[in-house]
């Protein structure tokens, strides 16, 4: 189940996504120096997702990390919905916010896709939080600078841009969301993929024995995958099925820039 992301009090929540928390959160007014920061409760919130995921968060969970009480947080952060925000962007923080173009935009769109995919793999809970309505933080409108910088490279216009920047994000989410649900599922029921789908497939053939013959076109998209030279592993098969998406996708907006006025070459 997604979570909703930017359902805290906007005021607040874009304060502290552009002021405070990317100061570390740390007060600035004469008086003690407090014990907390927002960016210390971000890294344990982040911490606890990690683990558990963002069914395993809460204020509570948080401040027992923290050692402290749930009330002490609350000084720091309003609420659940504004820490989510905050997670989602710091955690967006450790891509880079922009790349070379040396090797062509081509190359460079592979590797900022490769970042990103790398990064929900890494934080899985991200995949939780709904991109529907985008944090409006700084470290996300990173990478879509960063993604952007690339784009406009091709030379091609901002309206064919924007339709290929939204389809990058939805293939690298959508293959990073099924290679994370398949971990998930392996270490959920102590049934390897491979072996999960061994025995389903023995078990279809025996009460479905016509099977190829009412699928026949689901038959043959199988076979492609071994014409591939399909790697062994379950993870390995979705890494290259990732990388095969991703290059026909790029393939598409390197023939819209062929014949384009200020069209260049992604190489």
């Amino acid at each position: 189940m997604s979570i909703i992301a930017g359902q805290g009090d906007a005021a607040r929540s874009l304060a502290l996504l552009w002021g405070e928390a990317e100061t570390g959160g740390e007060r600035t007014a004469p008086g003690p120096k407090p014990a907390l920061s927002v960016a210390a409760v971000v890294a344990a919130a982040v911490e606890v997702a990690d683990e558990g995921g963002v069914t395993a968060l809460s204020m509570r969970a948080v401040a027992d990390r923290l050692g402290r009480s749930s009330m002490a947080l609350y000084t720091y952060v309003p609420g659940k919905a504004e820490l989510v925000d905050l997670m989602y962007d710091r955690a967006h923080g450790e891509l880079p916010g922009a790349y070379s173009l040396e090797d062509g935009w081509r190359a460079a769109a592979t590797a900022w896709a490769a970042d990103l995919r790398a990064l929900y793999l890494r934080h899985p809970w991200l995949l939780q939080v709904s991109y529907a309505r985008p944090v409006l933080g700084p470290c996300e409108q990173r990478v879509m600078e960063a993604l952007a910088g690339v784009l406009f490279a091709t030379g091609l216009p901002a309206y064919t841009l924007r339709a290929a920047a939204a389809s990058l994000f939805d293939l690298v989410r959508g293959g990073a969301r099924t290679r994370a649900e398949a971990r998930l599922a392996a270490a959920a029921t102590g049934v390897a993929d491979t072996e999960w789908w061994a025995e389903r497939a023995a078990r279809l053939g025996e009460v479905a024995p016509d099977f190829a013959e009412r699928f026949p076109l689901s038959v043959r998209l199988s076979a492609g995958e071994a014409e591939g030279g399909a790697p062994a592993s379950w993870e390995e098969r979705m890494d290259a099925t990732h990388a095969a998406g991703l290059a026909l996708l790029l393939d598409g907006l390197e023939a819209a820039t062929e014949g384009r006025p200020g069209g260049v070459s992604p190489r």
